[in-house]
């Protein structure tokens, strides 16, 4: 029995679906949100509310996941989603390069161009080591932080290069002098 595919998703003022074939576009005062929804998954809506219901047991798999793939999309168009990033070593930042493109410096031989999708929103403080990326889209946003931390993962045994904020580390002991 899927629990979260039986709750209601809440639909805020200003925010409409639709229903085109296998997707649903949800609209909101951020923008506009397309996602897959399941064969056998139906959407239906009652007092300010969204329900998902299921034609069959075949569909208890993807029941959930749909619900949740349909509750991000809301909450994308309505608050929005953000990731952030720290950026930890001597020289390295980042720099916005016009409005699609951040340059990263991270102890490379040379700078690193990274074009932004559309959607995604980049603030960078003015110390260039800390990055808010935000978007309506919940997975491109952590598509696009994920690439940015692979530019240069955190080193295990100093913890420099790109880390989300607040990630957790276990940093390693060097190499000790013993004989």
């Amino acid at each position: 029995m899927s629990r979260i595919g039986k709750k209601p998703v809440p639909l805020p003022k200003g925010v409409k679906y639709k229903v085109e074939g296998n997707t649903v576009v949800v609209e909101g005062p951020k923008g506009k949100v397309s996602t897959l929804v399941a064969q056998g998954i139906t959407l239906k809506t009652s007092d300010g509310h969204v329900l998902l219901e299921r034609a069959s047991d075949d569909q208890a798999a993807v029941h959930g996941l749909t619900r949740a793939l349909v509750a991000n999309a809301v909450q994308g168009v309505t608050k929005g989603w953000s990731k952030e990033l720290d950026i930890v070593g001597i020289g390295y930042r980042a720099e916005l390069k016009g409005r699609g493109t951040v340059v990263f410096t991270l102890g490379y031989s040379h700078p690193i161009e990274f074009p932004l999708p559309s959607g995604i929103e980049v603030a960078i403080d003015p110390k260039q080591t800390h990055l808010t990326i935000s978007g309506v889209d919940r997975q491109k946003v952590g598509q696009v932080a994920a690439d940015m931390r692979a530019l240069r993962t955190p080193d295990p045994y100093k913890n420099k290069g790109v880390r989300y904020t607040n990630e957790r580390l276990k940093k390693k002991a060097g190499k000790t002098g013993a004989k």
